[in-house]
């Protein structure tokens, strides 16, 4: 593995490094899809995971859509 200098990777422009970030999320989310147990989370972390996870099954109708959720993100910053 080639060691990278954190100081070269701020020289890169916003968009270079925006473009790094998600390749490598990309990459971080493809090594984990298929043993999610491979991603850490820490106990808060997977307390509030389960925590939404018994409020969606007890009151599933709450739910909004994915598009539904984007539209008021777009709605709130516009």
């Amino acid at each position: 593995m080639n060691t990278i200098n954190v100081a070269d990777l701020l020289h890169l422009s916003v968009e270079e490094r925006l473009q790094l970030v998600e390749d490598i999320w990309d990459s971080i989310a493809a090594d984990t899809a298929n043993t999610p147990a491979r991603l850490p989370l820490s106990a808060a972390q997977r307390e509030e995971i389960l925590r939404r996870s018994e409020a969606h099954r007890n009151n599933p109708g709450e739910a909004v859509s994915l598009d539904e959720a984007l539209d008021r993100i777009e709605r709130s910053l516009g």
